[in-house]
């Protein structure tokens, strides 16, 4: 895919422009990953990584980025022993989990419609 758009766009001032905006569109349908506390979960396929094809899966960035990250780091070093156990039942860290789900969810569709904004004003120039 990312071959074709290079060939297809050329090498005008907006192709660069052209080819980011599409590339984004193309990968608006993918399912998004979802913040979720496995002791509340008990489909384990869940926990797998569908690109990754690993049957257990965690993610995190690094812990100054995101609330999720910091809670992510903290189970995992409790959980590893590194550092004491986390003073949260399982439904509050689901809790979380949705709450961190829903504000990424808010964000993203904030970016989406930017970009919208952004390609309608770029063809209603060009055009």
């Amino acid at each position: 895919l990312q071959k074709s758009l290079n060939e297809i766009f050329g090498a005008d001032k907006y192709s660069r422009a052209r080819k980011e905006v599409l590339t984004y569109m193309f990968s608006r349908p993918m399912q998004m990953a979802l913040y979720f506390c496995t002791g509340v979960v008990e489909d384990e396929t869940l926990f797998r990584h569908y690109a990754l094809n690993v049957p257990f899966y965690t993610h995190f960035t690094s812990p100054i980025r995101r609330y999720a990250d910091i809670i992510v780091h903290r189970l995992l070093s409790a959980s590893l022993g590194a550092s004491s156990p986390i003073k949260m039942e399982k439904e509050d860290i689901q809790r979380q989990a949705e709450h961190c789900n829903d504000r990424k969810m808010a964000s993203k569709r904030v970016q989406e419609l930017s970009g919208d904004l952004f390609f309608s004003i770029f063809i209603r120039v060009r055009a």
